[in-house]
């Protein structure tokens, strides 16, 4: 009797066995070549870092390089007043003409930014909301500069440099209010490191009133390298800080080059660099203030450091 005579038993039209050690087991026996590096296994983490180290190197992972879009009628005006250096003001189709948006368009043909008009649902798409209120502002990436380029700009010009250095500001705010600062004080630039620090977006360039435009920033990899730079070239570095040698009071930072370090409210300077700086100094305040903003400690350095160059007669046309 056959097997197809059976109930149960299912027709193959397969030859061999198709269960235990027949041909499928040496087939699996079969070598299959090297195993392949960690680095080009998909799944592995080291797969993973190889990618990120080719995006790296090929500056794909560096966010300076896309354009930032400000998007509120009062923000977009705001950087429209401080100059900021736009390429495109983007404007909602059917968006509700007002007194702002007049404005903001009005500003922008003044000073030859393209007005496109795009659909709400292409804007949305570009913001990630649909918080902009009809209004985009495209700001291209900030050109920041370096540390030799800086201490170039001031030599020969016959003036001391001032330079101030920051130090865990995370806050473009403060960031912005730095530059002012600086600016009115008749300093000659920032530095601020790469990573773990704010940097020049559009909330920057508002709070520094348009000053980015004309004060160079410079963004260096290493602060403790850089405070070394400026020491081989002459500088006097100066940490703020509380409980150090000196208070602003016993401090004479008129005559000679010099940088101020200034850290968060917070962490304050970090170790390395505090070890690298020269002084540190204090600003005399009431007891039972513990601290100032950033922004505002160094608004304060930088005023009192003026003032004695202007004794001195060494500020220059920055600070007049």
């Amino acid at each position: 009797m056959t097997n197809q005579g059976r109930p149960g038993t299912r027709k193959t039209n397969k030859k061999g066995a198709v269960k235990g050690s027949g041909g499928q087991v040496r087939r699996g026996l079969k070598g299959k070549g090297p195993t392949p590096k960690a680095e080009d296994r998909e799944y592995h983490a080291a797969h993973k870092r190889k990618k990120v180290a080719e995006r790296r190197s090929s500056g794909r992972h560096v966010k300076e390089n896309t354009f930032e879009l400000v998007v509120g009628r009062n923000p977009v005006i705001e950087c429209l007043h401080a100059k900021v250096p736009a390429t495109t003001l983007y404007v909602a189709e059917g968006t509700g003409a007002d007194d702002r948006l007049s404005e903001a368009v009005q500003m922008a043909t003044t000073r030859g930014i393209t007005i496109t008009e795009i659909s709400r649902f292409e804007l949305d798409k570009m913001t990630g909301n649909g918080m902009h209120q009809g209004l985009g502002l495209q700001i291209p990436p900030f050109k920041y500069t370096d540390v030799h380029s800086l201490i170039s700009s001031v030599a020969g010009t016959g003036e001391p440099g001032m330079f101030v250095v920051l130090d865990n500001i995370t806050d473009p705010r403060n960031l912005g209010a730095v530059i002012r600062s600086v600016a009115a004080f008749g300093g000659h630039g920032v530095v601020i490191p790469e990573r773990r620090s704010a940097g020049i977006t559009g909330v920057t360039w508002r709070t520094s009133a348009g000053t980015a435009a004309r004060l160079p920033v410079a963004r260096e990899t290493n602060l403790t390298r850089t405070i070394q730079e400026f020491k081989r070239n002459g500088y006097q570095v100066v940490g703020l800080d509380a409980g150090g040698e000196h208070t602003l009071d016993t401090y004479d930072g008129g005559a000679e080059p010099v940088v101020i370090v200034v850290g968060s409210e917070g962490k304050g300077i970090s170790r390395l660099v505090r070890e690298n700086c020269d002084v540190i100094m204090s600003v005399p305040m009431i007891g039972w203030v513990e601290s100032l903003n950033a922004s505002v400690a160094a608004g304060v350095v930088l005023s009192e450091f003026a003032r004695q160059r202007r004794a001195a007669g060494v500020l220059g046309a920055a600070g007049s």
